[in-house]
């Protein structure tokens, strides 16, 4: 099982669809990063309705022949719990093969309050999936991934899945599997036994745990009780990889990188960033600035940063940051 280096790249599939960028241009930026030697894994959101993009598997499976070391992994899926599980093992089985081995699952509950209403609400209905269903049809679905992917006949009868005798093929390259993850950021208005629930789902399924939108104080929090609940579970929190999934921009001119990096995000994310948001989300300004403020996360116990360059130059962005932010960045990892 690989685990990935301090920086991944996250790619915007769904800037595809209103022509922010092209899907040759999309594979090119991972090229890039590939190239430079500064980024470990290539990442992609995941969606289906809610917020529409190029499909995440196909995605990465376009992405595992233009490329030969980055890791590849989901950031995170958020149709999870609308996927068949047998159906979705045998996909990333495939992934794994086709890549060699390099890929890392994370799955998600995705984002919206079930019965609130709008696009959230709208992606499960047509799936005809309760949404109060997707915390446990996550964890089931993780649990046959495993099975399905390391014995040899697997009968399986769980709440939403039934079937007997089942033989998997093709086997991930990974052995015993390809690392799967489980990303969670609760609000912070969320009430503490629903935290807690979420956080020990982590600590009881997850090889790692991916955060978004967390400013470094509150990741630190956050991983200092998921570490806990860790070793409750008889398990060691050195074995878990820790991740989050970030927004950058680099300028000189601080004022035009938020700018840029809010135009870019309130298209993305079809939403109004606040303020307040823009600074637990973004790293934004001179490279210093943005160093130092990536570097506040590895302190607070992130192992990888994965950037995603909210600009309509990633390019650019890609190779200031190779040569002007990431030397700067203290990761802890002897930087």
């Amino acid at each position: 099982m690989q685990r990935p280096g301090p920086f991944g790249l996250s790619l915007p599939n769904r800037a595809v669809l209103f022509g922010a960028i092209t899907v040759e241009q999309m594979i090119h930026m991972a090229e890039v990063a590939e190239q430079t030697g500064a980024f470990d894994s290539v990442w992609v959101g995941d969606s289906v309705l809610a917020k529409p993009r190029l499909e995440s598997v196909a995605t990465l499976a376009a992405l595992a022949v233009r490329t030969r070391r980055m890791l590849l992994g989901t950031a995170c899926m958020a149709s999870f719990p609308l996927r068949h599980a047998l159906l979705f093992a045998q996909q990333w089985a495939s992934l794994d093969v086709i890549s060699n081995g390099r890929t890392i699952l994370v799955p998600c509950i995705g984002s919206g309050t079930p019965g609130a209403g709008g696009e959230f609400y709208h992606e499960y209905a047509a799936f005809g999936v309760d949404p109060q269903t997707r915390m446990a049809r996550l964890e089931e679905g993780v649990t046959i991934l495993r099975r399905l992917w390391t014995e040899e006949q697997v009968t399986h009868r769980g709440a939403f899945y039934v079937f007997e005798n089942v033989t998997l093929q093709p086997r991930p390259v990974q052995k015993p599997c390809p690392p799967i993850w489980i990303a969670s950021s609760p609000s912070l208005s969320a009430r503490p036994h629903l935290v807690e629930r979420a956080f020990r789902r982590v600590a009881r399924l997850g090889d790692g745990w991916m955060a978004d939108i967390a400013s470094a104080a509150h990741f630190q929090t956050w991983w200092s009780q998921i570490a806990g609940y860790v070793r409750e579970a008889g398990r060691d929190p050195d074995d878990l990889d820790t991740a989050v999934h970030h927004m950058v921009n680099i300028n000189d001119d601080a004022d035009k990188a938020y700018a840029e990096a809010k135009q870019f995000l309130d298209l993305y994310y079809t939403t109004d960033t606040t303020p307040e948001r823009m600074q637990t989300w973004v790293s934004y300004g001179p490279p210093e600035a943005v160093a130092r403020k990536i570097s506040a996360y590895f302190a607070a116990g992130a192992r990888t940063m994965i950037l995603r360059f909210a600009s309509w130059e990633p390019v650019v962005q890609i190779e200031r940051a190779v040569r002007d932010v990431l030397p700067r960045v203290q990761t802890g990892r002897g930087a």
